[in-house]
Order: C-alpha cells, then sequence, then structure tokens
C-alpha cells in the first residue's frame, strides 16, 4: 500500500471552506481515480492541516493527476482557492499496519 502526506497552509478564515472543500475533493478522487481515502488532521496551527492518502500503489497515485468529473471539479477549484501552500512531505510505502478504527475493549 502506498501513502502520500500532504501539508496544506490555508488563507485566513478559509478554514471551513477548505475542510469542505477537501472533502468532496478526497470522495472524487476516491470514486475516480481508486485511492482508499484520506484523512485530514488540524495542526496546533489553526492555518496548517496534514492529511494522508492511502492507495493500492504509487502508480494508482499517479494517475490522480487527472481531471475530476463535474461532481467534483468545483470542489477541487474551490480547495485550491483555500490554499496559501501546499506540498507532499513523503510518499511512503506501508511495512507494518496496526491502525484500528475502534478502540480496545476487554
Amino acid at each position: 500500500m502506498f501513502i502520500a502526506l500532504y501539508e496544506f497552509k490555508i488563507k485566513e478564515g478559509m478554514s471551513g471552506t477548505f475542510q469542505r472543500s477537501w472533502l468532496k475533493t478526497t470522495q472524487g478522487i476516491y470514486h475516480e481515480f481508486g485511492s482508499l481515502g484520506s484523512r485530514l488532521h488540524k495542526t496546533e496551527d489553526f492555518l496548517t492541516f496534514v492529511a494522508y492518502a492511502q492507495w493500492p500503489s504509487k502508480e494508482q497515485w499517479v494517475k490522480d493527476k487527472g481531471d475530476l468529473g463535474d461532481e467534483y471539479f468545483s470542489a477541487r477549484s474551490e480547495m485550491w482557492k483555500c490554499i496559501a501552500d501546499s506540498r507532499t512531505v513523503y510518499e511512503m510505502e506501508v511495512t507494518d499496519d496496526y491502525l484500528h478504527s475502534l478502540p480496545f475493549v476487554v
């Protein structure tokens, strides 16, 4: 499995719009390009977000460079209007995975 880790610096006052448009864009990438989804995280700096996206392979991730369909295109455009700066921090391959969505219950 391939993971891309992103950092987004958001323009002042745009975090809500960014979060909504990021979600819709991420849904489009999942539906149209075959990602395995993504998670968005706030940092202590209210203008900085970090996201990681999962892909079956790096080759599949590279295919994400295309245009999204009409349903998602406007969300991606809106998302980019909110961003002052962004970068792909890491491109990674999963070696071990013990992430769960629910806590262990005894």
